[in-house]
C-alpha cells in the first residue's frame, strides 16, 4: 500500500517534457561492441574515454541518437543476461530494406527480417551483449 496516497484536491503536477533520450549500455567487450555499432550498424564514434589507461567508455552517435557504451567491470558476472524485457527502438527516414541488407552485408544477423506493422517498416536484431534493437521507418500520417 502506498504510504503517501495522492491528494485528490492537490493541483496536478506539470507534465514531464523530455527532449531527447540517450542509452547507456554496459558491455562485456568494449572494443568489440564499439566495432559492432560502428562497423555493422553505422554509428559514428563521437568520443572515447580512457583516463590515461585502457578505454572504459565510448560515446556513439547515429543522427540525433546517442548511445554510451561502458566496459563492464565483471562485478555482477560477465555472463548475466543484459537488457531483459527492454528493446531500444531507433527510427530512421532511411529505406529499411536497404538498411537491413547493409547490416547483413557487414556481418550483422537479423532476429527478424523487415516487415510492415503499425504504419512502419521494421526489422529486429541484437548486439553482441544481447541488447535488443528495433529499427523502423518513420511513420507516415
Amino acid at each position: 500500500m502506498d504510504a503517501n496516497p495522492p491528494n485528490p484536491e492537490a493541483a496536478a503536477p506539470a507534465p514531464f517534457i523530455a527532449t531527447a533520450l540517450a542509452a547507456s549500455l554496459t558491455v562485456k567487450d568494449l572494443p568489440a561492441s564499439l566495432a559492432w555499432y560502428r562497423d555493422v550498424l553505422g554509428f559514428t564514434v563521437a568520443r572515447t574515454f580512457d583516463r590515461g589507461g585502457p578505454m572504459f567508455a565510448a560515446s556513439l552517435r547515429a543522427g540525433t541518437v546517442a548511445i554510451l557504451l561502458t566496459q563492464d567491470d565483471g562485478a555482477k558476472g560477465y555472463d548475466r543476461t543484459k537488457g531483459e524485457g527492454i528493446s531500444l527502438q531507433l527510427t530512421t527516414a532511411q529505406n529499411i530494406d536497404e538498411l537491413a541488407s547493409q547490416v547483413k552485408a557487414r556481418g550483422g544477423t537479423l532476429d527478424a527480417e523487415p516487415v510492415d506493422g503499425y504504419g512502419a517498416r521494421v526489422f529486429r536484431l541484437h548486439d553482441p551483449d544481447g541488447f535488443k534493437l528495433v529499427i523502423s521507418s518513420e511513420r507516415k500520417g
